[in-house]
């Protein structure tokens, strides 16, 4: 089989906690089952992206054993097509285990790597990138990474700094210079103002057995806890599952490979694209700030129902759900429940509430949500799960 022609399958990783979407993020129910944003949940939405790539019978979950069973039900997907981890080592591991199992019965399969919570709207774009990825790792033997144009000096990405253009023969693909993870406030401003630094979106294409190949390069301690998978990829092989998970390190795929190859390419995009991991850019996503659009339903009259299509006010207010009051109040973010929420005076801020819990945070981009978690996780209390 030609380069040109090798399988693509899609791999969707839905194993992330979700903890900077809190309280509306839990273990139980994690964000890739709400229904956020586009009427459809995250996860939903993901699958029909990773189909529109790769065709229904290429497409793979990675996920815990706690969302098993959720996952199962809400995908459709054949069970041999649900990896189930039995529990959580970061996304090298993850990928890993995929490319093991692709490569079992494709070896010279591409891999793209997706993530259950992303919105991305224009799925048109979005797939045209992702095949346009895969020409390049099948033919190059390149490590292939989306970068998306940065819209904003947002601190929770990371971020790649492009170096030239590959040439003719792969046409959009560039070099990457570094990857930076997480930079601050002031470096974040400096990327965003220069056009060579792109928000990671943690979207990979690549060939299983160059992945695999360099994991054996660059993250030894995770090629070798891989040797029970490699000797029994497929099949009953739970004792080998457990074992790999038992000794594999806990590392995101950036940090165990990425950041060392030099085998890695980008592909810079400027379709929308965001994870909807902080209440922030979920602001972003609905325009919170900005009058309601044409054909977005009101905030006044009846409750707003938990399906992702949100109303808005002309003072840039977005309510997801809930029944709510606002008068003289502007920029809001509100998710509500069964009871009123009434704002009264208030503008930039982001009202949650759960039911059991009622967050209430400022929209500027500075508050982390995870710092609550961090807490209620010392104190052991049950508004997590």
């Amino acid at each position: 089989m030609t380069a040109a022609r090798a399988p693509l399958h899609a791999v969707v990783l839905a194993g992330g906690a979700g903890e900077r979407f809190w309280p509306a993020s839990r273990r139980r129910y994690p964000k890739p089952f709400l229904r956020v944003v586009g009427g459809r949940t995250l996860l939903d939405a993901t699958l029909a992206r990773a189909r529109r790539c790769a065709g229904r019978d290429r497409v793979w979950i990675v996920c815990g054993k706690e969302h098993a069973e959720a996952i199962r039900a809400e995908s459709g997907l054949p069970s041999g097509r649900i990896l189930v981890e039995p529990e959580r080592r970061n996304t090298a591991m993850a990928v890993a285990w995929a490319a093991l199992r692709i490569a079992a019965e494709e070896p010279d399969a591409v891999m793209a790597v997706l993530s259950a919570d992303h919105h991305i709207p224009d799925v048109t774009a979005f797939a045209r990138a992702i095949r346009r990825s895969a020409a390049a790792a099948a033919r190059a033997g390149v490590l292939v990474t989306l970068g998306v144009q940065p819209t904003r000096p947002d601190t929770g990405y990371g971020y790649i700094q492009m170096a030239g253009p590959i040439g003719r023969a792969h046409p959009g693909l560039h070099g990457v210079a570094r990857f930076v993870e997480k930079p601050d406030a002031t470096r974040a401003r400096r990327y965003v103002a220069r056009s060579d630094y792109l928000w990671n979106a943690g979207v990979f294409v690549w060939s299983v057995a160059v992945l695999l190949a360099e994991i054996e390069r660059w993250a030894p301690p995770l090629h070798r806890a891989l040797a029970p998978l490699r000797a029994k990829p497929r099949g009953r092989n739970q004792k080998a599952i457990a074992e790999t998970y038992s000794r594999a390190p806990s590392l995101p795929i950036d940090v165990a490979v990425m950041e060392k190859s030099d085998r890695v390419w980008t592909i810079p995009v400027d379709f929308s694209w965001s994870d909807v991991g902080t209440w922030d850019s979920l602001a972003e996503e609905l325009g919170v700030g900005e009058p309601a659009p044409a054909g977005m339903r009101s905030v006044k009259g009846r409750r707003v129902e938990p399906t992702g299509k949100a109303a808005g006010d002309a003072d840039g207010n977005r309510v997801v759900a809930g029944d709510v009051l606002i008068e003289d109040a502007r920029a809001n973010l509100v998710w509500g429940g069964d009871r009123l929420i009434a704002l009264l005076g208030v503008d930039d801020l982001a009202v949650i509430d759960t039911d059991d819990v009622i967050l209430v945070t400022k929209l500027n981009g500075r508050s982390d949500v995870r710092k609550l978690v961090a807490a209620l996780k010392s104190s052991r209390r049950d508004e997590l799960t």
